[in-house]
């Protein structure tokens, strides 16, 4: 059975934990769990010795079967048996509930290892060499999550793709099916974003991408994907990308900026994801707007997240 630690506060982020005896010796493994992967990665003594990636085992994604076979399947390129502590960072972490969820299902890979579940911002401030301070995703999704040195917790965002996730990858994919659908309706041909899109889902016209955009045949994931789309249109000059690439890095200024407040530090701002740590066309506009918050202690991910596991675990004990 999952036990959490303590009772999450109203803006904190929940975690689960198993009971087991304190993890001192023996493998610990770092999950990061996302909207389109999951990462794993075993560490002995300290170093990594096993890193492998498989499809999404993260249950607000995918089905439980679905992620079931994925933990399967990494379980057994890396290895389970003798395994202290597997510590978890997975996107869509809410409640207790989905901490409990996800620890029941890797549970049968490591026998008797402690399992913790938090929200996969926790992962991404530790690997950012920081133990206050804010991290932002910008990935599938989006959120933000903090701390303070009073051991106080907020965060912003981070609802999901029905009713948030700006600045993501998936917003971005949609906001350029929305860009298309409109020069549709205004009776304009299809400008360099709108061909792209086309010939990347594979129709010939914008209106076929209204079915397609709601079919079960593609889903967030596919919709993220075409965020590369508008990244390659702003970097080529298309005025509108670029009106989104910095829409998107103001919205995710705004998320960091209302966790900073909420816990009434200045900082470090640190951004993750694949986005984030990957396009600059998406970094200048965030660092801009925070500095025009005054906060201008913003640092860009340089690892992937997954490697702040081992700070995580040593702060546990």
């Amino acid at each position: 059975m999952t036990n959490t630690d303590f009772p999450p506060a109203a803006d904190s982020v929940p975690s689960s934990t198993t009971p087991s005896a304190p993890a001192t010796t023996g493998a610990v493994i770092g999950l990061d769990i996302g909207g389109t992967k999951t990462r794993g990665v075993r560490f002995e003594n300290g170093m990594p010795v096993a890193d492998e990636s498989v499809g999404s085992s993260n249950v607000q994604n995918v089905l439980p079967e679905e992620a079931a076979r994925n933990l399967a399947n990494l379980f057994g390129r890396i290895g389970g048996g003798e395994v202290a502590q597997v510590y978890v960072g997975a996107g869509g972490i809410d409640t207790d509930d989905d901490a409990a969820a996800l620890a029941a299902l890797i549970a049968p890979h490591v026998p008797g290892a402690r399992i913790t579940v938090v929200h996969d911002t926790r992962l991404l401030l530790a690997a950012g060499g920081a133990s206050t301070g804010v991290a932002v995703i910008a990935g599938t999704g989006s959120a933000a999550w903090g701390t303070n040195g009073r051991g106080e917790e907020a965060r912003a965002g981070g609802w999901g793709y029905l009713l948030g996730d700006e600045g993501s990858g998936y917003w971005l994919g949609r906001e350029a099916v929305r860009h298309s659908l409109r020069r549709m309706n205004q009776g304009l041909e299809p400008d360099e974003l709108t061909s792209a899109l086309l010939a990347s889902c594979g129709v010939d016209h914008p209106n076929k991408l209204i079915a397609m955009f709601h079919s079960p045949a593609t889903g967030r994931r596919f919709w993220a994907q075409q965020a590369r789309l508008v990244v390659a249109a702003a970097d080529a000059g298309h005025a509108p990308s670029q009106a989104l690439m910095d829409q998107a890095g103001r919205d995710l200024a705004d998320l960091a900026a209302h966790t900073v407040r909420q816990l009434g530090i200045e900082g470090p701002v640190i951004l993750g994801g694949g986005l984030g740590m990957n396009v600059p066309r998406l970094q200048e506009p965030f660092r801009a707007a925070l500095a025009a918050a005054g906060i201008t202690d913003v640092r860009v991910l340089e690892q992937e997240p997954v490697f702040g596991v081992l700070q995580l675990v040593a702060d546990q004990e």
